[in-house]
């Protein structure tokens, strides 16, 4: 047998014990022989698959071989681990349901034969809330090229119309930073080289994107960015990806909440207790998203300071107000 043919057949007797065997099916060298035979049509000698599986064992692979036959013990994913990789696919709204479909089928794959995931939810994966933008992918990998060679892009940003189909509402022309997921939502972060402000973008929203020979402006030559990025601060400062720098915020808030409060923004918090009932937080946020976090819990919490965004929220619940007065 050529050195080409003993290589194919160690590859082979590789995927061979990949996909079809493991703990509770582990696998005779007869019939290793026959799956060999039956999905790449090579005819093989018994001695020839003790030697190879014998060969993979020293190059580092866990098989374990007894009187039952042979398994791999390890796989690249546990069953558990692909399961949780399926249902994040599944869950994704920046990812279009083909692209769903088609990530979900690669990832089955390294269960092997006898990995069972839960495939009605496969089955349903139209019934997803998901994207329609078909370009996600490729935006990330020109994201990626700009990024590496310190190129700006140009892109087209969409929304959806009362029709449900999207539309472009502007061109942008922006120096690439880095894309950040947060709260199911691929961003990307960069510099609008119009308006000089650093902003977040849907990687869902973008289409048409090009790659540009002006170099991108450096994030270190920005106000509020001079030492590069902060991750931690992005992750816990912004709620909601609003590009406004963040400043010391101070609720006063029911002790039940601090579960709530912790999920959102990290520990890096101050908690002071008020009185049996109350507790006051100091935090950094970005304002205008601390707004909205706001009135989403406006039973349970009250914004102090800054004194501005206390008065921006009572603003918004006044109008609020106004609105549920009039009878329809």
């Amino acid at each position: 047998m050529s050195m080409e043919k003993k290589q194919t057949l160690l590859f082979r007797v590789y995927q061979i014990l990949c996909e079809y065997s493991d703990e509770e099916h582990p696998l005779t060298q007869l019939e290793i022989i026959k799956l060999l035979n039956d999905n790449y049509g090579l005819e093989v000698e018994r001695k020839a698959i003790g030697r190879n599986i014998s060969y993979l064992k020293e190059m580092g692979y866990e098989i374990h071989s007894d009187k039952k036959g042979s398994y791999l013990e390890e796989k690249a994913f546990e069953n558990s681990e692909l399961q949780l990789l399926i249902d994040s696919v599944l869950c994704s709204k920046h990812i279009s349901a083909n692209y769903s479909k088609q990530l979900i089928d690669k990832l089955i794959k390294f269960g092997g034969k006898y990995f069972k995931p839960n495939v009605k939810y496969v089955c349903s994966i139209n019934d997803w809330s998901k994207t329609d933008n078909k370009e996600f992918f490729l935006n990330i990998e020109l994201i990626d090229e700009a990024i590496e060679r310190g190129k700006q892009v140009t892109f087209n940003y969409n929304k959806y119309g009362e029709d449900k189909k999207f539309y472009v509402t502007a061109k942008h022309t922006v120096s690439p930073y880095q894309m950040i997921l947060h709260n199911q939502r691929y961003y990307l972060m960069s510099l609008n080289e119009r308006w000089k402000n650093v902003g977040f973008y849907r990687m869902d929203k973008i289409t048409d994107m090009l790659i540009l020979e002006e170099p991108l402006t450096p994030i270190k030559s920005l106000n509020g960015y001079e030492n590069g990025i902060n991750y931690k601060e992005l992750s816990v400062s912004r709620p909601y990806m609003f590009a406004d720098m963040p400043e010391r915020i101070v609720l006063k808030c029911f002790s039940y909440l601090i579960d709530e409060i912790i999920d959102w923004f990290g520990k890096d918090i101050s908690i002071e207790k008020i009185d049996d009932v109350y507790i006051r937080i100091t935090l950094m946020s970005s304002p205008r998203a601390m707004k909205y976090w706001a009135l989403q819990y406006v039973e349970h919490v009250e914004v102090l300071y800054p004194k501005y965004l206390r008065s921006k929220i009572k603003t918004a619940l006044e109008d609020s107000i106004k609105k549920y007065f009039i009878e329809i």
